[in-house]
């Protein structure tokens, strides 16, 4: 581990560039959802490429340190910026090596937190049928007291 100068130094010699957030099949995807989730209730945010360091805590450094790196593809985020639901895309390519394996973690870690995970199969989900879910996931709107 490196201290700030050196990552700094370290930083300031090299190149970056910029990398889409999203592959195209996940950026459709977070578009249709992003439409479906504002139409149900506009208090709700669809957010990409999220930690689950970010979002789950444990008393446990170890399992912790299992969790801490790994991304959902898209998250859907109440009203009060609590994390609700996971949605994975899995596209053509996904199931190679150890894909099974680490989203077994993933959706443990997410189950154990009380956050739903749900799975978009590239070619298998209409946004007719993403609408519908996202119809079952958000809460409505509760009227203003």
């Amino acid at each position: 581990p490196w201290d700030a100068a050196e990552q700094l130094r370290i930083v300031m010699g090299a190149d970056f560039t910029i990398q889409p957030l999203l592959n195209k099949g996940e950026a459709r995807v977070f578009k249709e959802l992003d439409r479906a989730v504002i139409s149900r209730n506009p208090a709700w945010q669809v957010m990409a490429q999220v930690s689950l360091g970010e979002m789950l805590r444990s008393n446990d450094a170890k399992a912790y340190g299992c969790i801490n790196a790994k991304r959902v593809d898209l998250l859907l985020m109440d009203e009060a910026c609590r994390p609700r639901h996971a949605i994975e895309y899995q596209g053509a390519g996904h199931h190679q090596g150890t894909a099974a394996a680490r989203d077994a973690v993933k959706k443990e870690a997410l189950r154990r937190a009380g956050i739903g995970y749900h799975e978009v199969v590239a070619g298998q989900m209409t946004p007719a049928e993403l609408r519908r879910l996202v119809e079952k996931l958000v809460d409505k709107p509760t009227a203003s007291a």
